[in-house]
């Protein structure tokens, strides 16, 4: 299947533009809108979200993943391959997650297909997307060469800060949670925030962290926007007590 990640919002022609080449030139391939609302023109926080949602898609997915603030510009389009997951999209940090993360070697790759027609502003739909089609049929021949990669020795496995923010104003960290971190207590915004297993374990209205259904590191709030209550954002530093 291909799957979509994005911060190109829910409205605009711009998802159902790269959707209508996946569908044309992958008949028959899945297609999956899985998020459009990542951290805007911020590959480096949306990589935290992506990496952790890749974990939970199989071998062969593609994900077609474009937060590229520099698009038309210096930064190369890009192919890496994790344990059998294809990604498809910018050099700009956006996939330097999934590879420092990946305990067994990962294959980059340059794209140097390119189409008749290339917009300066939109190679999601123009670049990003066929190479995304042709991979998922098998028919990426001539499309790809191998690249060594970024330089990852400074980019980080774990990113203590929000890296999310979800309908509800829960906040995702870019910490992957440890079993070893249990009991202790998140401060974040100078406030400090308890553990729970789940928002039925604390009264409403309360704050407390968990580890949520991807392995990150949560924050919300019991019936309210933790984002709110907190004053959170995109970037928010967070520390766990020793």
């Amino acid at each position: 299947m291909i799957v979509m990640f994005t911060d190109f919002g829910c409205h605009g022609p711009y998802l159902g533009q790269m959707e209508a080449v996946l569908r044309r030139q992958a008949p028959g391939i899945d297609v999956i809108d899985l998020v459009n609302d990542a951290p805007c023109t911020d590959p480096r926080h949306s990589a935290y979200l992506l990496a952790a949602l890749a974990r939970w898609w199989p071998a062969g997915t593609v994900f077609l993943a474009v937060v590229d603030p520099g698009v038309g510009g210096r930064r190369r389009p890009v192919v890496l391959e994790a344990d059998g997951r294809w990604f498809v999209g910018p050099d700009n940090g956006l996939f330097n997650t999934v590879a420092v993360q990946h305990s067994e070697p990962v294959n980059w790759f340059e794209i140097v297909w390119r189409p008749p027609q290339l917009s300066a502003s939109f190679h999601g739909r123009d670049l990003f997307a066929p190479v995304a089609a042709a991979l998922a049929c098998g028919k990426a021949e001539g499309m790809l060469r191998p690249w060594q990669g970024p330089d990852l020795s400074a980019w980080p496995v774990d990113l203590a800060e929000v890296v999310y923010l979800d309908h509800y104003g829960n906040a995702f960290t870019g910490l992957t949670f440890r079993h070893d971190w249990e009991g202790r207590v998140l401060r974040v915004g100078g406030r400090q925030i308890p553990q729970a297993g789940t928002f039925s374990e604390v009264p409403e209205g309360e704050a407390f962290w968990y580890c949520n259904s991807m392995g990150l590191v949560e924050i919300a709030v019991n019936r309210g926007s933790a984002a709110q209550a907190l004053g959170l954002a995109i970037g928010t530093p967070v520390a766990l007590t020793a």
